[in-house]
């Protein structure tokens, strides 16, 4: 499988990456961003790239995936309205759009979040964007998947590129992980998100969007 990672460098991208570097269902990873991941394995290619809506100058290299993990995001609460909406949805579907062109028999897989709107109709601002932005994705002609998962325990030395959340798991990632065991169904880690998304990219559930139960779930008949 040869597979494509939109934001390997956050917190969840990270796990992702480094779940597709030790399995053997991965022959291939490409990343692409802003910022290159620095990760050391042969299996890992990088594109560093400025403008996240406009793929016009890589078309060839974006040709002959199996599966696309889209990582990318960031929380609603540290930017303007209008710059949340251009991240989360502008940005996802420039990408999406153009992969499903050049790849149509893709597997898409979406990082949103628990609590997102559907309806797009809802008091929650974030959770309507979030799901403006799933339901563009599910009407493209190509295999697309939901993630909605809730806490996030990061694993493997993996830290947040946001302060706020670095401060947030250095007080409570002790009792995260406690929580994480005793409710498997309320927290997952970066490595379970990882380990989903190669298994749902391989199998193809019925469901397309996942919440947390719905992941755990998926880990468990893997």
């Amino acid at each position: 499988m040869k597979v494509l990672i939109f934001g390997a460098t956050g917190m969840v991208g990270q796990g992702v990456l480094k779940e597709c570097i030790r399995t053997k269902h991965v022959q291939s990873v490409v990343t692409i961003g802003r910022t290159a991941t620095g990760a050391a394995s042969a299996k890992v290619n990088e594109i560093v790239h400025a403008d996240l809506e406009n793929y016009s100058g890589l078309e060839r290299r974006l040709i002959g995936f199996d599966a696309c993990f889209f990582c990318l995001g960031i929380s609603s609460s540290l930017v303007r309205k209008t710059e949340y909406e251009r991240v989360t949805y502008d940005i996802t579907i420039a990408a999406a759009e153009t992969l499903c062109r050049l790849n149509p028999k893709m597997t898409f897989i979406y990082v949103s979040g628990s609590g997102t709107d559907s309806s797009e109709q809802g008091r929650m601002r974030w959770a309507r964007v979030k799901g403006r932005t799933e339901n563009a994705l599910l009407r493209l002609p190509f295999k697309a998947y939901m993630f909605r998962p809730g806490f996030i325990e990061p694993m493997d030395g993996i830290r947040s590129k946001t302060r706020a959340y670095r401060i947030f798991y250095m007080i409570g990632g002790p009792v995260l992980s406690l929580i994480r065991r005793a409710l498997p169904n309320m927290v997952l880690s970066t490595r379970d998100i990882g380990q989903a998304m190669l298994a749902v990219a391989r199998k193809g559930p019925t469901n397309q969007v996942l919440e947390a139960k719905d992941i755990r779930s998926v880990l468990q008949g893997n």
